[in-house]
């Protein structure tokens, strides 16, 4: 007889090897070919809903890691909510409008110019469904369950309509403007840009100190006084219609080099030191507010320079004399409108020099610093230049500095509703709760948002003007091209004339011919993603506004999070969601941004071909994802290292649970041993855990919980005693049916607890799993917390217990490397005990060789009877021997009553009696 066939060891064709980037892919087209989200959504339909609200990225190009670690958290969040109580659908969307694709096309040969804006338009539309295909692929590998067949489109004709319905409705409230004003002006896209589209880098720029001489110094500075100003784009100087001072500072008259010079008493040493003065003394000195009014010359031409009164001007640097051009800077326009002067900007769409600039017409606004700077020095204007490198604002796109320049634009006005929006931040729960602070300060201190762009690719601006200029946005303009783009698309727009586009039968006094025209600049594409709420969670039945939740990257509070804001309080007085949650970025394992030069780009597909996208959602599971994250190969052989632990522990329990039937072998919770009732009792506290941590988004947490609990509970501890009962006694002895029921609850709980995360391997598990009905783990309900009897006593009981092995397994492994045993099984344990560990070893009813797998156990005495080779601990103290006897063939114990029974003469009695009651023919 082999006696190894006796034995019940684990069976399963759950394989040990995940073979993941082979197995998900076919995983993937199972989901498909069942409707697994048309699935979900129709069993948890009538439940309470939560809506995740998707951000919508960019169609243009591969999805990266940033990608790739937002949409799996969203993932996790709506898997978790429809296993909790909740309907939660997701919709995924896409943002489609804009320079990129502009730029993308023109990249591949695409001769704008050579076609009409229509025509062109039509091949931007073609390009941007391409890449939300290729995207949308990408993002069903990662295992992102959504409405994949359904996503909002921000170039969709019922998209578009919705959004011509939200300016509409922001014009109404008389929120929305056109004006002359300083807007960030990118001469690389030849249009305005918002701030969120600004990105900060270093730049090398000129500093000058420029002199310019009094005209009329209205009694309190003499003429020929020089007043100093700094600036570092010394281009601008054409532009320079009057000089900003503070009215509470006081300004200091210097005499050095034989002549007089006005600078801000706080900074004239630092002046001095500037520009070399060898000996200077005070000739007087004078409040701010004395200089209103002064006159001083232009150093360039012949025109005056206004002294006015600032509040802006400080002393953080330069002179506290600051150079004001209208046309050219936020601060400078509102108090040259305040001092009536004009908004003069020599400079054109192109960033070249006007001849509003005389002497530097041509020229583009950098090349144009230095022919300025020679002029200022041949003029004696010149006090100093240097050059420094400073952190100066970039076109996000093309990477291109960008300047302030004063164009005609169309604007949202911020001050209108500024309260209301400051009250909605408040009302937002956010996650982490420094947003709140951030995005409150954003809106507390921005200006108004300039929306329109002087660009091709986007939704047009719907605005008509009459013969005499005027703008035309009334409710009956709007609803009637709301209603065109739904049914024809905003091509529309530049397929026909502007009487084309209005009424039939419109009139307007201002238009006595009946002649009209339309605006030709799009909407910024940040009013496109922002329109969402309106466009999509009102637009669709089954979605809702507000959205429980809005998630994305940090980088939004200045957008996403940003311009839905501003457009939901607009049009419903209310934020667009009730929620906030953001994420870092996706760094090398060095924390450094990833980039192609550097070559530290961690590409998800390639992840996914190489470990599997389980691998990704597991890393991203581990991180603390509020904060910047860290992913390298490295990172991720440890976290698929991890993984094969939980996969093994999967494999394990289903090994073990071939012969067990829950409907017939189920142990009730009263009639196991404590033991077993203790596992159940801290997988329960695991259930309880980690229900808390999905419903506060702390998945790192999960992470560390399930990882701690399959490792150090089961593996470490239950697992692995469990099996000198599972293999060796018969398939339906009490104790091994006992376990078999805590496995078989472990499994379920682990399957269901893991599915959000390991959404391909639950799945893969469950198809395993005894008596599963459902077809999939994902049309299952979380696991829920017990309130299980004696629970309290238990833990205390068994967590001392614990305790206590800790002691004896390092006596053991002192005993190992004294080479006096081989494995614990080949020892014998004596205890010798305080009172209160002797009361804990009574209370005990479990064999304690089977828990501490050894093969022989004694109880001495006390602690202070303990032989001198005693490893001695707080409660304890531990001898560790040799175990006397042979070693069972069947069950590996060492006993001294192998071969009592001469039919099995290799055999301990308890193996001898299972193989003569069970096997007398194998």
């Amino acid at each position: 007889m082999e006696y190894k066939d006796t034995l019940l060891m684990p069976k399963t064709e759950f394989p040990m090897r995940g073979n993941l980037p082979k197995r998900e892919p076919a995983m993937q087209e199972k989901w498909n070919d069942m409707n697994i989200y048309e699935k979900v959504q129709e069993r948890t339909k009538g439940r309470p809903m939560f809506v995740l609200h998707d951000g919508p990225p960019y169609a243009n190009g591969d999805i990266h890691m940033g990608h790739a670690l937002n949409k799996i958290l969203k993932d996790f969040i709506v898997r978790y909510k429809s296993m909790s109580g909740f309907h939660a659908p997701y919709v995924p969307g896409w943002d489609t409008h804009g320079l990129p694709i502009e730029q993308a096309l023109t990249n591949k040969g695409v001769k704008r110019k050579e076609m009409t804006i229509a025509e062109f338009r039509k091949l931007c539309e073609e390009y941007a469904y391409e890449q939300v295909a290729n995207q949308k692929e990408q993002f069903k590998h990662l295992g992102v369950r959504g409405d994949w067949e359904n996503p909002y489109i921000t170039l969709k004709p019922e998209y578009e309509a919705q959004q011509i319905k939200v300016f509409g409705e922001m014009a109404k409230k008389g929120y929305i403007y056109k004006g002359l004003r300083p807007v960030y002006w990118s001469p690389s896209s030849e249009s305005a840009l918002a701030e969120a589209e600004i990105e900060y880098k270093d730049k090398r720029s000129p500093s000058i100190y420029v002199a310019f001489d009094v005209k009329d110094g209205k009694g309190v500075l003499e003429e020929g006084t020089k007043i100093i100003i700094w600036t570092t784009t010394p281009w601008t100087i054409p532009a320079n219609l009057g000089i900003a001072v503070h009215p509470e500072l006081t300004y200091t008259v210097v005499e050095a080099d034989g002549e007089k010079y006005v600078v801000v008493e706080d900074l004239v040493e630092e002046v001095a030191a500037k520009l070399g003065w060898e000996s200077k003394e005070t000739a007087k000195t004078v409040k701010g507010a004395e200089l209103e009014n002064i006159l001083a010359k232009h150093p360039l031409y012949d025109r005056d320079s206004l002294v006015m009164l600032g509040e802006h001007v400080t002393t953080d640097s330069g002179t506290g004399c600051v150079h004001t051009a209208p046309g050219h800077g936020e601060d400078d326009f509102i108090i040259g409108k305040k001092y009536g002067l004009d908004v003069l900007c020599p400079v054109n769409d192109r960033g070249v020099m006007t001849a509003e600039a005389p002497g530097f017409e041509g020229l583009f606004y950098d090349e144009a610093n230095k022919p300025i700077t020679e002029k200022l020095g041949e003029a004696g204007s010149l006090l100093k230049l240097e050059f420094f490198t400073h952190s100066y604002p970039h076109d996000w796109r093309t990477k291109k500095p960008v300047i302030f320049r004063a164009t005609a634009q169309w604007f949202a006005s911020i001050d209108k509703f500024r309260n209301e929006l400051l009250e909605a931040v408040k009302e937002t729960k956010w996650v982490p709760a420094w947003g709140e602070t951030r995005l409150f300060n954003m809106v507390r201190d921005r200006g108004d948002w300039c929306i329109s762009r002087q660009r091709a690719w986007g939704v047009p601006i719907p605005v008509f003007y009459a013969e005499n200029n005027e703008p035309i946005i009334t409710d009956e303009t709007i609803t009637h091209v709301s209603s065109l783009f739904r049914k024809h698309g905003s091509n529309v727009w530049f397929e026909r004339e502007a009487k084309d586009l209005l009424p039939e039968g419109f009139t307007h006094p201002g238009s006595p011919n009946g002649q009209f025209t339309k605006e030709t600049d799009i909407m910024d594409v940040w009013f496109d993603s922002g329109s969402s709420h309106q466009a999509v969670l009102e637009e669709r039945d089954d979605l809702q506004r507000p959205a429980d939740l809005y998630l994305e990257g940090s980088d939004q509070y200045r957008g996403w999070f940003n311009s839905s804001l501003t457009t939901g309080v607009a049009v419903t007085g209310k934020a667009p969601y009730k929620g906030v949650l953001s994420h870092g970025f996706a760094l090398d394992g060095e924390g450094r941004k990833m980039s192609k030069s550097l070559g530290n780009v961690v590409v998800p597909s390639k992840v996914m071909k190489q470990l599997g996208a389980d691998i990704l959602r597991l890393w991203v599971a581990s991180v603390d994802f509020q904060a910047d994250v860290r992913v390298s190969d490295a990172i991720l052989k440890q976290v698929a290292e991890v993984y094969r632990k939980i996969r093994n522990t999967f494999r394990f329990l289903l090994g073990n649970l071939a012969d067990f039937q829950p409907k017939r072998d189920v142990v009730s919770y009263e009639n196991l041993r404590e033991v077993d009732q203790f596992m159940l009792v801290k997988l329960n506290e695991l259930i309880k855990e980690v229900h808390h941590h999905y419903d506060n988004y702390e998945f790192a947490a999960i992470y560390h919980a399930v990882n701690n609990f399959c490792t150090v509970d089961l593996s470490s501890f239950y697992l692995d005693f469990a099996k000198d009962i599972l293999y060796i006694e018969p398939e339906n002895h009490q104790d091994r049916r006992a376990i078999q029921t805590v496995l078989y609850e472990t499994l379920l709980a682990l399957t269901k607890l893991l599915s959000p995360i390991l959404s391909h391997t639950t799945d893969e598990v469950w198809a395993y799993v005894p008596d599963a009905d459902e077809e999939s783990v994902q049309l299952t309900d979380m696991p829920e917390w017990k309130e299980l009897a004696g629970a309290a006593e238990l833990t205390e009981k068994w967590t001392k217990f614990m305790n206590l092995r800790d002691d004896v397994l390092k006596a053991l492994e002192e005993a190992r490397n004294e080479k006096v045993i081989g494995k614990s099984l080949t020892a014998k344990v004596t205890l010798y005990t305080d009172e209160e560990t002797k009361a804990l070893l009574d209370s005990i009813h479990e064999d304690m060789k089977q828990l501490l797998i050894v093969s022989g156990f004694e109880r001495g005495g006390s602690t202070a009877e303990a032989p001198d080779q005693a490893l001695k601990f707080d409660h304890v103290s531990v001898v560790v021997e040799k175990a006397v006897g042979e070693t069972c063939e069947r069950c590996w114990i060492v006993s001294t009553e192998v071969g009592a029974d001469s039919a099995h003469p290799t055999l301990c009695p308890r193996c001898a009696q299972v193989v003569s009651e069970h096997y007398t023919e194998v």
